[in-house]
């Protein structure tokens, strides 16, 4: 313990400062580390928003034509006529009714649960002589894709 003190006395009475040896990384150069970190966090968490976007839409697409060429298939099959939905607006099932033929047992749902839709009137858009059968699209700039019959 003399032998700290001693020393100690002697860098204070020899003019000396006293200097830790501690190394690190000053404010300056840890705020910028972190506002370029925030900053590219920023924009992968925008494209992954977009990416996801567009995703959804694709399945939209994708399930509204599979929609339609269920009711093409129901045309063909049941006797050139397409069903009216069951629902309010939109199809639930698309069976053909004598002898009961499962074209689509389960019409497919949207990924945000926002449902398909025949536009209004439906009993114009989705009679037995046409279809026409839209979904609201998120990313894209035209808001709604439809598909009808030929």
């Amino acid at each position: 313990m003399k032998f700290i003190f001693n020393k100690l006395k002697a860098i204070i009475h020899s003019g000396k400062s006293y200097k830790s040896k501690v190394s690190g990384f000053s404010l300056l150069e840890l705020l910028v580390v972190i506002s370029i970190i925030a900053v590219l966090l920023a924009l992968g968490i925008s494209s992954f928003n977009t990416a996801q976007k567009k995703a959804r839409d694709a399945k939209r697409k994708n399930d509204v034509k599979d929609v339609s060429s269920a009711l093409e298939q129901y045309y063909s099959v049941c006797g050139s006529l397409y069903p009216t939905p069951a629902g309010a607006s939109f199809y639930t099932s698309i069976v053909c009714g004598s002898p009961s033929i499962s074209i689509m047992s389960t019409v497919p749902s949207d990924p945000r649960a926002t449902p398909y839709f025949c536009p209004t009137p439906v009993s114009t858009n989705c009679s037995s002589g046409n279809y026409k059968i839209c979904t609201s699209l998120e990313s894209e700039t035209t808001s709604e894709y439809c598909v009808q019959n030929q």
